[in-house]
């Protein structure tokens, strides 16, 4: 059974997508749902249209996540923290420290968009990559001193 996909689904597809699924999968799991859309020529047309729409809405934000991006490139952590004579940090830099830094500076990012895999405990020099777009990534320097 063709179906339109409403909604992004794991091993599946993308929203918009047109996918060929088994008729009981689509009958008693994705319609039920809400996650597909028959394949009927309306639905395509439909489709068509809120594609493009969403098509311009993607640029608008591809483009205000690219104005950001500058701005965060242009920034940079300083922390000054207390650490033992090897150079391992008592507490540590973690994602809530980088999103209290950028907020503080007038950019707002979620937590979980900060690519921190786990908190920096050492000091040094690192970057830090954050997520605004699914196209666009940005890279935060981060110093941590002894302070």
């Amino acid at each position: 059974m063709k179906v339109i996909l409403l909604d992004d689904i794991p091993k599946l597809g993308r929203r918009g997508e047109v996918r060929d699924v088994a008729e009981g999968y689509a009958r008693n799991y994705l319609l039920p749902h809400r996650l597909v859309l028959p394949a009927s020529p309306q639905n395509l047309k439909q489709i068509e249209q809120i594609k493009q729409h969403q098509e311009v809405r993607s640029q608008r934000a591809k483009a205000e996540a690219e104005e950001v991006a500058k701005r965060i490139e242009t920034l940079g952590i300083a922390e000054a923290r207390q650490a033992s004579e090897e150079g391992r940090l008592y507490g540590s830099v973690g994602v809530s420290d980088v999103a209290a830094f950028l907020a503080k500076n007038g950019i707002s990012v979620e937590k979980r968009r900060i690519g921190l895999d786990e908190p920096i405990k050492a000091l040094g020099e690192y970057t830090v990559p954050i997520r605004l777009h699914h196209e666009v990534t940005a890279y935060l320097k981060v110093s941590v001193s002894r302070g």
